[in-house]
């Protein structure tokens, strides 16, 4: 017992002696009587970049040297500042919203917080990430709705201000919608306009980066937007499991609290109500050891029609205050499907298109509810929005859940199907 105690006392002895040299080690950075500053940068040299520089330069020999620092200041007063640590010999700037000559002065900083006499440097930028991204949009009509397509190769935060314009009803309107995106590719959508072709929706794009950039309003010219419709579910009847259409069996749905009827009844799963289907980890053929998925939920659409879009609702089981994300985008909801159409020409089912339902960002739990109980919309041909051939049977294959990027065939449930397009003509 004697021993522990022993052993105890110096164990804590050891602990202060940390405690205070950690301690000792912040005065000395924080407080440090030490005034004196690194030398400078030296042997700079620089790579234009899009929207930036990217300096090259000889690393002080100072032994607290800390970083090299970087700083600017716009056209319009703003200044910005850049840092890289000690070990590395390069350091980004960007921000620049022209093609002109910058000043970017370059210091070394040490540990005491001592700054170095500037290195400054004048710099002419390649042409603005801004305007490489204003330049690469694309925007097309769709059903109800219009989308823009756009690059953006240095993954940058930018704003995208969408000025729309129409007349509904004899009244001029006008609206922006504002699309914030890092991604290297991305697609937006200016959904549920309900404007016929009668209607053309007018459209102008402004680009802005953080750096308080922001390109001229861009001219994109009139669209005319398709007319589509919801289409009726009253007439529509689902094969029953293990029923096979064109050689392929209608999935099972019923396991535990899910009816596979409940996936075209009009009604989402919200809170604790349970309406989805559930496929108990049946897949291929419905029977339990043939693994989870894929698995295919077929329609028989009652009558002919062009399909053009579809919403999908997932399972949500998120309590009875429905104010929590749930199931949302999570584990045993689908995250990637294929659809398809029955060819009677051909007598075969016909590919369509596969999607990915995209995950939102930053959204709190409310947030996700809403986003969740709106459904995730998606066109038949995504890239050249149009109507499918004429037909009866519409099939959607669940391929991935979300869980491990899509990675996982995990999913087992679905709340509702919505479907759009226009009669056929016989």
């Amino acid at each position: 017992m004697k021993t522990i105690r022993i052993f105890t006392i110096i164990f804590f002895v050891a602990l202060l002696g940390v405690v205070v040299s950690c301690k000792e080690e912040e005065r000395r950075i924080g407080d440090s009587e030490d005034s004196v500053p690194p030398n400078q940068p030296i042997g700079i040299t620089y790579k234009p970049l899009y929207g930036g520089a990217r300096f090259f330069y000889e690393i002080p020999g100072d032994e607290d040297l800390l970083s090299i620092d970087a700083v600017y200041t716009n056209n319009d007063g703003k200044t910005f500042s850049f840092s890289s640590s000690y070990y590395k010999d390069s350091l980004d700037v960007y921000g620049f919203g022209d093609t002109i000559e910058y000043q970017v002065d370059l210091y070394a900083i040490d540990r005491a917080g001592n700054r170095s006499e500037p290195a400054q440097i004048m710099v002419k930028p390649l042409k603005p990430a801004i305007a490489r991204v204003a330049e690469s949009i694309e925007v097309k009509p769709g059903f109800s709705s219009f989308f823009l397509d756009w690059e953006n190769d240095l993954e940058q935060s930018i704003n995208i201000y969408v000025d729309f314009s129409f007349n509904e009803d004899g009244v001029d309107r006008e609206l922006t919608s504002v699309f914030s995106s890092n991604l290297k590719e991305e697609r937006r959508f200016i959904e549920n306009l309900d404007l016929g072709p009668e209607q053309p929706v007018s459209v102008k794009l402004r680009v802005e980066d953080i750096y308080g950039n922001i390109t001229e309003p861009m001219d994109k010219g009139t669209l005319t937007l398709y007319e589509d419709m919801e289409i009726p579910k009253d007439s529509w009847v689902l094969p029953a499991t293990n029923d096979s259409i064109g050689g392929v069996p209608q999935c099972f749905g019923d396991g535990l609290e899910g009816r596979l009827r409940y996936v075209i009844d009009g009604i989402i799963d919200r809170g604790d109500n349970l309406n989805f289907m559930h496929t108990h980890g049946r897949g291929r053929t419905g029977e339990e050891d043939d693994g989870n998925m894929p698995w295919n939920f077929i329609i028989d659409l009652g009558d002919y029609y062009e399909l053009s879009r579809i919403v999908t609702v997932q399972r949500h089981s998120g309590g009875l205050d429905n104010i929590n994300r749930g199931q949302y985008y999570r584990s045993e909801n689908v995250g990637v499907y294929e659809m398809y159409y029955w060819d009677e020409d051909s007598a075969k089912w016909s590919i369509i298109s596969e999607h990915q339902i995209p995950v939102p960002k930053g959204l709190s739990e409310l947030e996700f509810v809403k986003k969740g109980e709106a459904g995730d919309m998606a066109y038949m041909y995504p890239d050249d929005p149009k109507y499918t051939k004429p037909t009866r049977w519409f099939r959607y294959r669940a391929m991935k859940g979300f869980t491990s990027n899509y990675t996982r065939e995990d999913a087992n449930c679905l709340s509702e199907l919505t479907l759009y397009g226009r009669k056929a003509v016989q």
